[in-house]
């Protein structure tokens, strides 16, 4: 699951960026006490909502914030959360110009002019805009322009959380695959190993293809087994499973369930699908 955190300058734009990844389908705090987060995190968040990720605004309306953040960033990074967080900011005399608009009171102007407010601000979270993952310099965007370059990230943020899917051919002689959620015995077709000008060629080449795929068994096969994936993908990626492996095994693992494993592969990645293939036992 993607982590977002926003933070930044006061006026910089961190309730524009948390809307537009609330339209993006994130989960959206506004001022969560960091020291909340990994407890957040703990919490059972339920399968069947269609949540892309987490985003926190967290800045120095929090007093704790500036003490706590570190410590409690990194222990989340050595997590398998796809930790993120973007630093707004942009130029005193912008800032200036957008608080004479709104008329908000500036966190650290107690006491002191807002322009006070605004270095002082600057000055306490730079070792945190040194560490951001992004820093955007919010100066000249509109709220409507901050919130497409903000969206941009959400969904590329969106992308990086995509289930893989490793689609694996292999031979039943060598052992079944440890790491596989699927396994698929193809031995019932045609073996291409008893034809003597097939025999020492492999499933990828288009000879033993067509022997393959041209038999009437392997095309209604594909067609009842890709509709059953089809089904099935979709539940394994609103679990928020990271990987499926899909393995497809023949006896030596060198003709049919190469070339439908390869086929496999085609027909999903058509789809968008990050997926992979891997022929473990072709060269055997």
């Amino acid at each position: 699951m993607s982590i977002i955190i926003i933070t930044g300058l006061s006026g910089s734009g961190k309730s524009t960026a948390i809307d537009a990844f609330e339209d993006a389908g994130f989960y959206c705090v506004d001022n969560m006490p960091v020291a909340l987060l990994p407890k957040f995190l703990d919490l059972p968040i339920e399968n069947d909502t269609e949540m892309t990720g987490l985003a926190f605004v967290m800045d120095l309306r929090e007093k704790d914030f500036l003490h706590k953040h570190s410590s409690i960033f990194k222990s989340i990074k050595k997590k398998k959360y796809n930790f993120e967080v973007i630093f707004l900011e942009a130029a005193d005399d912008i800032l200036l110009q957008r608080y004479s608009q709104t008329r908000r009171h500036h966190p650290l102007s107690q006491g002191k002019s807002l322009i006070e407010g605004i270095r002082a601000e600057r000055e306490q979270l730079k070792t945190l805009r040194d560490s951001a993952d992004k820093i955007i310099d919010t100066s000249h965007y509109n709220v409507h322009e901050l919130k497409v370059v903000i969206f941009d990230i959400a969904q590329k943020s969106k992308k990086l959380t995509q289930m893989r899917i490793d689609i694996l051919s292999f031979g039943f002689k060598y052992g079944i695959p440890n790491n596989s959620d699927h396994i698929m015995d193809v031995r019932f077709l045609a073996n291409p190993y008893f034809i003597q000008k097939l025999k020492d060629l492999n499933g990828l080449d288009d000879k033993v293809k067509t022997f393959i795929l041209d038999n009437e068994n392997a095309q209604f096969f594909l067609q009842k087994y890709l509709n059953f994936l089809d089904y099935l993908i979709p539940l394994y990626e609103k679990e928020r499973k990271a990987y499926l492996t899909i393995a497809i095994g023949c006896t030596g693992g060198i003709h049919r369930s190469v070339t439908i494993a390869q086929f496999i592969f085609e027909q999903i990645k058509s789809q968008g699908k990050l997926i992979e293939i891997s022929h473990r036992d072709i060269h055997r």
